[in-house]
């Protein structure tokens, strides 16, 4: 062979080499499972946050969230978003749950008979709890502005609606229940085999989340059992999220975070723990490799157990960790969704799947390029507020290990 020719070949096969190497998935590069990134609803000047998402009986993807001035403000609204085309496209926000004080949470438990409870809860402000914020929470001018809404004669006399809420859909979502008292969950529970419906739920517990159980959407709510933090001193426990299996064991994540809080500690694991007896007695809680929070858990067609949650540390954005059995997590099974958030003003993500293998991921955070600054603290009030967001992906094909 003429020499010139044995170079060609050579550098052939190496560039051949080369790009093999270079193309090869990396188990650390999940981007390549990103179908896109959607808008689901801004609006300017307005805080749009903590989203929950559950498919409707007749195929309707349903994204509850909230819409207020700010983080604290006094006066948010629990409003409904729907998708009739796997979240192609998007109805205009109408009114889940308002009332005249800070309603917040949205989240939604399927029954089998196609009705959705919808679980909501409402803060009543006042003057002294704004006054104890922390030196920098909010500019001077803003608080003095809440403090004379809230006191405010309409605003005083609707102190009665503090508290958490549900109300029932039978129509899709499209119109609610008078609401009655019910138990805070931010992502909503579960139906049992005969019926009855469990709650996790953690507002009402010290530094523990509290499981609940009801014959009816409407109540009474019973306490079953409570899982407490292992070390309540330094390490709380709240914002937990339930799946059945198919099995009938429930499952249960848990968000951790520390004492004084640090939402960026090391420590902010998330928590599992499970029932095999319909939610009264439940197994030691078990911290999981995965660092992030608040969760919520999917079942996949496949079988996997698909958990999402917020990551509120460099690099900020949203993620995604799949499971056999929604005991045993490994951080290997990580998915990136976002990582180009401007701060850690975000999360709460949900997950529906779309088609077998497809996921959409609702969450909230501000939908500006990589590398935006945005003042947090105080917050900058000419800042690109959080909008409610959304990742359509695939999921990565099980790896079969021999």
């Amino acid at each position: 062979m003429h020499k010139s020719s044995l170079w060609f070949w050579v550098l052939l096969l190496a560039g051949m080499l080369m790009h093999s190497a270079c193309s090869k998935p990396s188990a650390t590069e999940p981007k390549s499972h990103i179908i896109k990134h959607i808008s689901i609803y801004e609006a300017p000047g307005a805080y749009c946050a903590w989203p929950s998402a559950v498919r409707a009986q007749n195929g309707d993807v349903l994204v509850s969230f909230i819409k207020t001035e700010e983080h604290l403000g006094p006066d948010g609204q629990v409003l409904l978003l729907r998708s009739s085309d796997n979240g192609g496209t998007w109805s205009e926000p109408s009114v889940m749950f308002d009332t005249p004080i800070d309603d917040r949470e949205g989240g939604f438990t399927l029954l089998r008979d196609g009705r959705i409870v919808g679980h909501f809860l409402s803060t009543f402000w006042s003057v002294e709890r704004y006054a104890a914020l922390p030196p920098g929470a909010y500019e001077k001018a803003v608080l003095q502005r809440w403090s004379r809404f809230v006191e405010q004669p309409l605003y005083q006399q609707a102190e009665r609606w503090q508290g958490a809420w549900s109300a029932v859909s039978a129509d899709f979502g499209k119109t609610w229940s008078e609401p009655v008292p019910g138990k805070d969950s931010i992502h909503g529970g579960i139906q049992l085999a005969d019926g009855s419906l469990l709650l996790a739920s953690y507002r009402d517990e010290l530094d523990s989340v509290g499981v609940y159980a009801a014959a009816t959407p409407a109540g009474p709510w019973q306490r079953l059992a409570a899982i407490a933090s292992p070390q309540p001193d330094s390490l709380r426990f709240g914002e937990p999220h339930i799946l059945l299996l198919p099995s009938g064991r429930i499952i249960m994540m848990i968000r951790s975070t520390t004492r004084p809080y640090n939402d960026r500690d090391p420590r902010c694991h998330l928590w599992g723990t499970y029932s095999d007896d319909n939610g009264h007695t439940w197994a030691k809680p078990y911290r999981t490799p995965i660092w992030g929070y608040p969760p919520h858990l999917l079942q996949l067609a496949d079988g996997r157990i698909l958990c999402s949650y917020g990551y509120r540390r460099p690099p900020f954005g949203q993620r995604a960790c799949l499971s056999e059995d929604g005991i045993t997590w490994s951080i290997d099974n990580e998915i990136i969704l976002r990582d180009d958030a401007p701060n850690k003003d975000l999360g709460y993500p949900a997950s529906v799947e779309l088609e077998p293998g497809v996921v959409l991921t609702v969450y909230y955070q501000p939908n500006v390029p990589a590398g935006t600054r945005q003042r947090m603290h105080p917050p900058d009030p000419k800042r690109t507020k959080p909008g409610i967001l959304g990742t359509i992906w695939r999921v990565p094909p099980r790896i079969v290990r021999e």
